[in-house]
């Protein structure tokens, strides 16, 4: 099977910092998947606050993941804080990308790059909405002042 591969961008316009718990390690020891699902749950709803936003209710919408990907670097373990950022890119009609660089913060090594998908929801009449316009506008803007 072939390998996932995932374009990092090159920029990202917020970073939070995370402790590893010891209900974050698996069997194996180390970080596992679903809790650094849960990480970058986290870092999203952090990443949001900081525009005023939450994930249901933006512009008043809310948002609906289509799809993850995450890519293994290095192993996390328990008591690591793990510096998380976070940008938004990829925008189209109905939803964007958010990508997450996670590092641990006191050696800088790398341990996964990861993706959301997501669309704009309408929780009201239950179905997809476009991306408001202010969302798109700040980011495209951030993106230009690099």
């Amino acid at each position: 099977m072939a390998r996932v591969k995932l374009e990092m961008p090159k920029h990202f316009t917020f970073s939070t910092e995370l402790p590893v718990r010891i209900s974050d390690i698996n069997y194996g020891g180390h970080l596992g998947n679903d809790a650094l699902l849960g990480l970058i749950h986290e870092a999203r709803v952090r990443f949001l606050k900081q525009y005023h936003y939450g994930e249901l209710d933006i512009e008043g919408l809310g948002l609906v993941m289509t799809d993850s990907v995450i890519i293994y670097k290095a192993e996390g373990f328990h008591g690591d804080q793990i510096q998380v950022d976070v940008t938004v890119t990829d925008f189209n009609k109905y939803g964007c990308d958010f990508f997450y660089l996670l590092s641990n913060k006191e050696t800088a090594v790398e341990i996964a790059h990861a993706k959301t998908g997501i669309v704009f929801f309408d929780y009201q009449q239950r179905k997809v909405a476009q991306v408001p316009e202010s969302f798109r506008d700040l980011f495209i803007k951030e993106a230009a002042e690099v």
